[in-house]
């Protein structure tokens, strides 16, 4: 099981792209869907990803500051986690074409590489 480091960082919509605001508006609205076609009570969600009941209203929102684990992890719970959000393809970040491009982008003063 993965262990998030979770810190209050407050995002707003003017902060946040469109498409990717698009994106989390799509997934609180699955979320709150599959929640009513499941007949699946909001204390019950909420009990099984450990948030409160405004936690659940945000995300059933889509709001951006909302947590992407929570996210994911109620789209888990409610078994469309791979159609919703698939995996990464490993040839993004495994190939040396993909490092020899982040190196070529990182900038002198960066200490991670």
């Amino acid at each position: 099981m993965f262990n998030f480091i979770m810190s209050k960082i407050s995002i707003t919509p003017k902060q946040v792209h469109s498409l990717v605001a698009e994106r989390i508006q799509t997934w609180g609205l699955c979320i709150r869907t599959l929640r009513y076609t499941q007949k699946i009570k909001a204390a019950d969600l909420c009990e099984r990803l450990g948030i409160s009941h405004t936690t659940l209203r945000r995300l059933e929102q889509g709001d951006p500051a909302a947590a992407v684990c929570h996210y994911l992890q109620a789209l888990l719970i409610l078994g469309v986690l791979d159609e919703v959000a698939p995996p990464v393809p490993t040839t993004l970040f495994n190939s040396d074409a993909a490092h020899k491009r982040v190196r070529l982008q990182s900038r002198a003063d960066d200490d991670l590489f």
